[in-house]
């Protein structure tokens, strides 16, 4: 699978939990399978939104394997390796090789930060280290610190780095490193708000956390709009805006988890710190849903 040609939706997969905090993998085998009938193009597991943060190695690892063998090639598999120890994202990585993902998402250094140069190397030597392609992380707002332009520039021709998730929020950053992308470093939004402005940046698509919830729409306008349908894609960008301003209504993942549990497919359950949505916000999700014709 060549994944260095990835394109379209990318979801960012929640991680389902029983109420006592384990893994369920039947609600997660029932996730892959909405996913994968609805179009999504790829899977990303263990991401910000799949919690693994709270996650043992012990687990992470089991999602892993059972993601790519349920999978079973017929979309690529992404696994998120990021963690601000450059040892422990190294050996992660390899780990989700051997396991058989098709790429990895790796993150900037959160908490310890570094300067412009650790950064670099942080994400360079974890790229240098693997043999299946690599997309770095550019999410400031949750690591407390941005790679910069300068460096993505010396990312973008690392032969393993296949592309960046740019979730700063900053249409301005996007197009300071649009002149790094070509067929072998792409551009994925990472700010399901953007993803069209991003996309006329030459993003080639997205990684989304809306994704989870309708799957078919933002496959569809991001279809469209590597199909040249740029009208399409940005009406569906358009409508899709209530329903995406509510999933981000509390930290992320809450509120995508809540709006999946409405819809049936798991539970809303959380690890600590993570906890369940207050009222005024899920009142607000329930009626975006409503809205977007997802609940009665």
């Amino acid at each position: 699978m060549d994944v260095r040609k990835l394109e379209g939706s990318i979801v960012a997969l929640v991680t389902p939990f029983d109420e006592d905090g384990s893994v369920n993998f039947a609600q997660l085998e029932r996730l892959l399978e909405f996913q994968i009938e609805n179009g999504t193009d790829a899977i990303l597991t263990l991401g910000t939104t799949g919690e693994s943060a709270t996650m043992t190695d012990e687990e992470d690892n089991e999602v892993v394997k059972f993601v790519v063998e349920h999978v079973a090639g017929r979309v690529p598999v992404i696994a998120g390796s990021g963690s601000n120890c450059t040892a422990t994202q190294t050996r992660k990585s390899l780990t989700y090789q051997k396991l058989g993902a098709d790429a990895l998402l790796i993150i900037s250094p959160y908490y310890n930060k570094s300067n412009e140069e650790g950064i670099y190397q942080h994400l360079a030597h974890t790229a240098g280290a693997v043999d299946i392609p690599c997309i770095i992380y550019n999410i400031p707002g949750r690591t407390g610190c941005s790679i910069s332009a300068a460096n993505v520039e010396r990312l973008a021709v690392h032969p393993n780095i296949l592309g960046i998730k740019e979730a700063s929020g900053s249409v301005a950053y996007a197009a300071s490193i649009a002149h790094c992308l070509s067929d072998d470093f792409r551009m994925y939004s990472g700010e399901d708000a953007l993803t069209v402005p991003l996309m006329s940046l030459g993003a080639s698509g997205a990684i989304s956390v809306w994704a989870d919830v309708q799957p078919a729409l933002v496959h569809e306008m991001c279809r469209a709009y590597l199909d040249g349908d740029v009208a399409h894609a940005r009406e569906l960008q358009v409508i899709g805006q209530p329903l995406i301003k509510a999933l981000f209504g509390e930290v992320n993942p809450i509120p995508v988890k809540e709006a999946l549990a409405q819809m049936g497919l798991i539970e809303a359950n959380y690890r600590l710190p993570l906890y369940p949505m207050s009222e005024a916000p899920k009142a607000a999700l329930l009626d975006a849903m409503r809205g977007a014709g997802i609940l009665g």
